[in-house]
């Protein structure tokens, strides 16, 4: 196998995993140079890295960029560097030592798939990971189950959605769909990052015969998942998907409704929820929202700056705390 492979980490209080993480990545059966891009982390994270994992280049950027932004100067890093994959990989999951080497040679035999996934296991490597079970079951990933079930596997499934904890990206990828859009500040961003692959033809697939390990069944409850979040998210993914007609005039039309009918019935409860809603969708920059889906239409690396001729070591879209670059 002839490739040159970058991993991206993006980092934020992750101590307790940097041991299981970057041992493995040491492991593995093809060289690796990898990335770290930490959202302002305020344990030991930084330092244990520096301390136990001298080979990885780390980028302290001193502040949370959310998931999207911050996996962005990475892999616009890696592309500068001549990367032909970029395997995004969270800072709570680990490799088995083939892993990144299957999925490389399982593009290499199909090119039409701009990210491939491995199988994501639990953290305890006693069963699939329950979020990613869902996102291959039988009317999302055709005939996967069964084939696991009776011996015969194939090598790529197609898929229409798999979390982003564990990414193979391809050069090509990156060329044509870009990065992740800055309209998603954390989740959601990967649910629209398949859609743009769709709408510029590019395949999504999960190998299974590369397996990867997310340790995220104890992660406390987030306040990105809150009703107003979530309310807000779903917005933004509807109105950010460019395979889709929308329009922000009947998502206004479709609040009001709701309004009134928890007028209608004394529902209070509901009421002030719907005026939650009004207030949320009211405070949507709807342009910028917009002009990032507009942008993701065209083809040209939406998202990221890939000018190799700049001759900036790092992304100029960032101010840097703090740069350590172990080469």
């Amino acid at each position: 196998m002839s490739a040159k492979v970058f991993v991206v980490i993006v980092t934020y209080n992750g101590s307790k995993w940097v041991t299981p993480c970057f041992s493995s990545l040491r492991k593995s059966t093809v060289p690796l140079h990898t990335i770290v891009i930490d959202n302002g982390s305020k344990d030991d994270t930084l330092a244990r890295i520096a301390a136990e994992y001298p080979e990885v280049e780390v980028v302290d950027t001193g502040k949370n960029h959310g998931f999207g932004k911050a996996n962005n100067i990475g892999m616009e890093l890696a592309y500068r560097r001549g990367a032909d994959y970029v395997f995004l990989l969270n800072q709570d999951a680990w490799i088995d030592p083939d892993a990144v080497q299957k999925l490389v040679e399982a593009h290499q035999r199909h090119p039409a798939y701009g990210v491939i996934s491995p199988m994501h296991l639990n953290g305890a490597g006693d069963g699939l990971d329950y979020g990613f079970s869902n996102y291959i079951a039988p009317n999302k990933c055709r005939s996967l189950y069964s084939d696991l079930f009776l011996g015969r596997l194939k090598d790529v499934y197609d898929v229409g959605f798999v979390n982003a904890a564990a990414w193979l990206v391809t050069r090509e990828c990156l060329e044509k769909v870009g990065g992740f859009s800055p309209s998603f500040f954390h989740y959601g961003e990967d649910d629209n990052y398949t859609q743009r692959l769709q709408f510029h033809k590019l395949k999504l697939g999960v190998l299974p015969t590369s397996r990867i390990y997310h340790d995220r069944e104890q992660r406390p409850p987030s306040k990105f998942f809150e009703s107003g979040e979530t309310f807000r998210r779903e917005v933004i993914a509807r109105s950010s998907n460019p395979n889709t007609q929308f329009s922000f005039g009947r998502e206004w039309i479709s609040v009001f409704a709701h309004l009134g009918y928890a007028l209608a019935r004394v529902n209070i409860h509901d009421v002030k929820l719907q005026l939650a809603k009004i207030r949320l969708l009211a405070g949507i920059d709807k342009a910028t929202v917009l002009a990032n889906r507009e942008r993701s239409k065209t083809g040209r690396a939406a998202f990221l700056d890939l000018d190799a001729g700049s001759g900036a070591a790092y992304p100029e879209s960032i101010a840097l705390r703090q740069v350590t670059s172990v080469q």
